[in-house]
């Protein structure tokens, strides 16, 4: 019998610890088949969701779940009125990006747009660019109110 979870605390994450590549495996070649064409936009709306799921209450709320789900290090490196960019760096990231998988970054994308979004009261839509130069990902959060 499923289990319904209304909200996630950042506890639970701490009773749970993987290592391997099965996590990749399923992230970046069973989804995608799973979810065929439309597997950019469903992930980005599942990060969204999953966001609502643990209701971040600060900034360094989402720094942490970005670490405590294995994502890396979230930073913000530059601030405007209407736009954020955030760097996520780790290890983990630069082995994504030099493995020979398609890797996209729309999970963590979404789960930041919708975690600003609650911590802001504004709504907003991110995207995001990998850095193969610099072995990061680039989020620009842009607020949409």
């Amino acid at each position: 019998m499923q289990k319904k979870t209304e909200e996630l605390l950042m506890t639970d994450l701490d009773q749970l610890h993987t290592s391997g590549a099965g996590y990749d495996v399923l992230r970046y070649i069973s989804l995608p088949e799973l979810l065929g064409k439309e597997s950019d936009t469903l992930l980005y709306f599942l990060g969204k969701s999953l966001a609502r799921k643990f209701n971040p209450q600060s900034l360094d709320d989402i720094i942490l779940l970005f670490e405590k789900l294995g994502w890396g290090k979230l930073e913000i490196r530059k601030k405007k009125r209407k736009t954020v960019i955030f760097q996520l760096m780790a290890d983990a990231v630069v082995q994504r990006i030099n493995s020979s998988l398609d890797v996209e970054f729309r999970l963590e994308s979404g789960f930041l747009a919708e975690a600003m979004e609650i911590l802001n009261g504004k709504s907003c839509e991110c995207t995001e660019e990998i850095n193969r130069k610099l072995y990061l990902i680039e989020f620009n959060l842009i607020f949409t109110d």
